[in-house]
């Protein structure tokens, strides 16, 4: 270790990061100094093999590569995070700088022919044979990802590949940063509450809240109200906001978010954040990379780690489920347009849907998200959803008091079964400024067997829900209830696996499209009786939610079901016909693809400035390019997974431990078809979704 990376803490030996110690200035050094060892380990790794007097055997080739790999994971994976939830510009620039730095290093691994030679020697040796299932998987995978990653190239086409990866992820990271800071530049500002009639006491605590954190042209806090393009403020003005024009307004900030007619609170152009000239020089990259390697189009390169079988497969996937779900989603819309003309709004716009389909939901059901709220008060849901888990998969999560954070709402949990720790994670639940939307799991440490001992997996678990105001708890809609069960199922998917290979251990391995089956699967609890008495309690009275309105929220389940289907329909075939029909003579702008697929299958018609592409972070920012339709095709595996749980019991213990050792526990160390047949005892198939999305007679 260097002099100056002597007191570095992402170079520290610690089991966890030391949050509080991390600086900006420390992340360059030690990447450098950590991809420096990388490659000199590397070079006398292979030296040994050079003269053919030692065979490549698992223990002198692949252990010692995943110790050295693990040493950069650790050091990178809280700066990633700290990029997401606790953004700067000083540590913005070293991200940059230290993802431009990784990802020359990962395309000079991957082509590098003797190691590629390594790995082919042992998966053709005797050894190979004896490896236990995971190993050979890894082996497998890693030959796979060589190709991949082109280390059959030569000359000027391997140049060429590893030129498109480090621009591609500069376009990716830039992608990324231009929504964060355009959705962080808009805001509305108002004295009186009188313009957010209709707004609950919760949201409008909520922008009392976010004027304080604004500053006046003196530095001093507004006063008061502020709404953002946060989502949960976001969504609370386009779900009760009277003002149809400032709904209109907010949805048109939204939607132009990163686009040159995005603007700033100001009103001012915020063109500097247009995203349009990167979606194209990132497709026609895709597309040049995917050619390099020998695919047809980047949808081939996507799906070559995969479940899906062909760019056919997918298409025919999504059409069928749009076929089945299309019936449904016209009567949707009927019935909302009629309800809207009732109450005087005859020209139903897109600023319109989310706030008529709430009073259409309180007019037929006598319920609302907003009237749920107290009943889900943030604690009490956390302490079920363990409670939930608990006795499904027999363990016990204990929270830890004292420990390194980036931010003080943050917690900290540990994992036990039978008194023997499993695992730990990080839950930071709150929407912030300088804090990516949305929610996600990451993972922090990776299980993994050392020479020390079984380095045990640690997850970044987050969301953007609303925080405590005052005196007031945080208080959850029943969709934040359901957010929060999805990303702890990814969390458990991390955490309880049993690999400790760290290539298939936990998500690492998992086919993308196979990787939200346990998430979109734990979700189903939040809708079974018996568990939501189990996270729900009045925040004031501590009252569980009344049977009548617990009900009523059931009986709401599948409300405009068919009209959700067809917007993730929407998105999926977008994503994938926008990669799959790229031709570089003459590449179509995306947002003509998103107008062609909106004529297919869209049930409403959205505005001409619309321009949802330009801060689609999945598959421009996120690892879903040509794979969004992933979120549905893990959804008929999770709909008949926990359709046996239906079948044999919710808190089945012989169902629940067959999960966790069938699915759970096994990663990325086996196929997802086999791991879910063995699981279920025979292949998925589509009608537990269509049964529980409530479109199974349309199917039929």
């Amino acid at each position: 270790m260097t002099q100056e990376n002597a007191h570095n803490p992402l170079l520290s030996e610690q089991p966890l990061p030391e949050f509080s110690k991390i600086k900006p200035d420390h992340i360059v050094p030690a990447v450098e100094q950590l991809i420096e060892q990388g490659r000199t380990h590397l070079q006398k790794l292979l030296e040994q093999f050079a003269e053919g007097n030692l065979l490549p055997t698992w223990e002198n080739l692949v252990e010692p590569l995943e110790a050295e790999d693990d040493r950069l994971e650790r050091a990178f994976s809280p700066v990633s995070h700290l990029n997401a939830v606790a953004n700067t510009p000083e540590l913005r620039d070293a991200y940059n700088t230290s993802i431009a730095l990784l990802t020359e290093y990962n395309t000079e691994v991957s082509q590098n022919r003797d190691l590629y030679r390594a790995y082919k020697a042992l998966a053709q040796s005797e050894q190979y044979t004896a490896l236990e299932a995971a190993q050979k998987k890894v082996v497998d995978n890693a030959l796979r990802d060589f190709v991949l990653g082109g280390v059959a190239l030569d000359g000027e086409a391997k140049q060429r590949f590893g030129d498109i990866s480090r621009h591609l992820s500069e376009l990716s990271t830039q992608f990324s940063n231009n929504v964060l800071d355009a959705t962080g530049a808009w805001y509305l500002h108002f004295e009186s509450d009188s313009a957010l009639a209709g707004l609950p006491e919760s949201a409008l605590a909520q922008a009392v809240q976010a004027a304080e954190h604004k500053k006046d042209e003196d530095g001093n806090p507004l006063s008061g109200y502020v709404v953002t393009l946060d989502f949960p403020s976001y969504l609370a003005v386009m779900m009760y906001a009277d003002d149809r024009s400032l709904r209109e307004k907010m949805y048109r900030a939204f939607v132009t978010r990163a686009c040159a007619d995005g603007t700033k609170a100001d009103g001012s152009s915020a063109a500097q954040w247009d995203n349009t000239p990167l979606i194209a020089e990132t497709l026609k990259l895709r597309h040049e990379q995917a050619g390099l390697l020998g695919f047809s189009n980047y949808a081939e390169r996507s799906l070559a780690t995969k479940m899906a079988n062909s760019t056919a497969q997918v298409l025919n996937f999504l059409e069928e489920l749009a076929q089945k779900s299309r019936p449904q989603a016209l009567q949707d819309v009927a019935e909302l347009r009629e309800f809207a003309a009732e109450q005087g709004c005859e020209d139903l716009q897109a600023w319109d849907l989310t706030y008529y389909s709430e009073k259409l939901r309180k007019q037929k059901y006598d319920i609302s998200q907003e009237e749920l709220r107290p009943y889900f008060p943030a604690e009490k849901v956390i302490g079920g959803m363990f409670e939930v888990v608990s006795k499904l998969f027999d363990i016990e999560i204990l929270p830890v008091a004292a420990f390194d954070s980036w931010h003080p709402d943050v917690r900290f949990y540990q994992i036990y079964r039978d008194g023997k720790q499993l695992a730990s994670f990080y839950l930071d639940l709150f929407a912030r400024e300088h804090k990516r939307g949305g929610a996600w799991m990451a993972d922090c440490r990776v299980r993994r067997q050392t020479e020390s001992g079984m380095q045990l997996p640690v997850a970044f678990l987050t969301c953007n829900f609303t925080p405590p105001v005052g005196t007031t708890p945080s208080l959850l809609t029943h969709d934040e209830v359901t957010t929060l069960f999805h990303e702890f199922g990814h969390g458990l998917h991390h955490m309880l696996t049993a690999i400790d290979v760290a290539a298939v251990s936990g998500i690492n391995g998992v086919a993308w499209d196979a990787v939200e089956l346990p998430s979109q699967f734990l979700e189903n609890w939040c809708w079974q009786k018996e568990v939501v008495t189990m996270i729900s309690g009045h925040y004031e009275s501590g009252e569980a939610l009344p049977e009548a309105l617990l009900d009523k929220m059931l009986a709401a389940k599948n409300f405009q079901s068919g009209m959700q289907m067809m917007r993730q329909l929407e998105f999926s075939l977008f994503d994938f016909r926008l990669h799959a029909e790229y031709n570089p003579a003459n590449p179509i702008p995306a947002a003509v693809v998103l107008d062609d697929v909106r004529r297919r299958v869209s049930v409403i018609p959205q505005p001409a400035f619309n321009r949802f592409e330009n801060g689609f972070s999945h598959i421009f920012a996120g690892g879903y390019a040509a794979g969004y339709y992933s979120y549905k095709w893990a959804e008929v595996l999770s709909a008949d997974a926990f359709s046996a749980f239906e079948e044999e019991g919710i808190f089945n213990s012989k169902t629940g431990r067959r999960f966790l050792k069938e699915i759970l526990e096994k990663g990325g160390s086996d196929e997802p078809m086999q791991l879910f047949m063995r699981f279920r005892g025979r292949e998925p198939a589509i009608e537990p979704l269509l049964k529980h999305s409530g479109l199974i007679a349309e199917a039929s």
